[in-house]
């Protein structure tokens, strides 16, 4: 999946029915107002009628948090960065991410919209609960608070520059995986996963095209 042109206007029509199509876009308070009361309420549950300590709750909860940035770097580098040979294949892979790569300024899709996200994350916590049983209920608001950070960190790279110097590295390399090189920089809330299997750019080599930075950014 490649797309050799950036458009800075617009965005991509993924179906031609209008009310599929709205409801491929989405703004990232309306993912948080869905997820919030999840997370918050699961924890409460943990805590209260599961009879988990607080600890327990908590390091739970952390160990979703880290299991997510894991699985962010799975879905993006071998899901949504796929190569599919079949003309179907390249176009779910299309309507998936490569829409993205394409109208990067598309800030309606910076995050994945409510429905999918809603059936995929029922999904996840079926598999959490099957595989850990009543934990699922601490690790999986973990799992979602990461997704929720991830996704915003994705909406903040294509809107700001990084509040934070410490911050740069992730920005440059989420912009250097869009107009450098897309099968190098899966990581967008972390680079950690990049630097243990070898897709981390090299920072310190690569100059910083200013001008193409901006044609990522609305």
């Amino acid at each position: 999946m490649a797309f050799q042109k950036i458009h800075n206007k617009g965005q991509a029509q993924l179906f031609k029915n209008q009310y599929l199509e709205y409801l491929t876009k989405t703004h990232p308070l309306i993912i948080w107002g869905i997820y919030t009361p999840v997370i918050v309420y699961m924890c409460y549950y943990s805590y209260t009628e599961l009879s988990f300590t607080g600890w327990t709750v908590l390091m739970v909860f952390l160990a979703g948090m880290f299991f997510w940035s894991f699985t962010e770097y799975i879905m993006h580098r071998f899901v949504f960065h796929s190569h599919p040979k079949s003309e179907r294949g390249k176009r779910i892979a299309y309507v998936m991410h490569g829409n993205h790569h394409e109208f990067p300024r598309d800030k309606e899709r910076l995050f994945m919209p409510a429905v999918p996200s809603v059936i995929l994350a029922s999904i996840f916590f079926s598999l959490f609960y099957i595989a850990m049983g009543k934990f699922a209920f601490s690790f999986f608001p973990g799992f979602m608070l990461g997704y929720l950070m991830y996704g915003s960190m994705h909406y903040a790279i294509h809107a700001w520059n990084p509040p934070f110097k410490w911050m740069k590295g992730l920005w440059r390399n989420h912009h250097l995986h869009h107009y450098k090189h897309e099968d190098l920089g899966f990581g967008v809330s972390s680079t950690l996963w990049d630097h243990v299997f070898g897709t981390m750019f090299d920072l310190k080599k690569e100059k910083e095209d200013k001008e193409k930075v901006r044609e990522l950014m609305y």
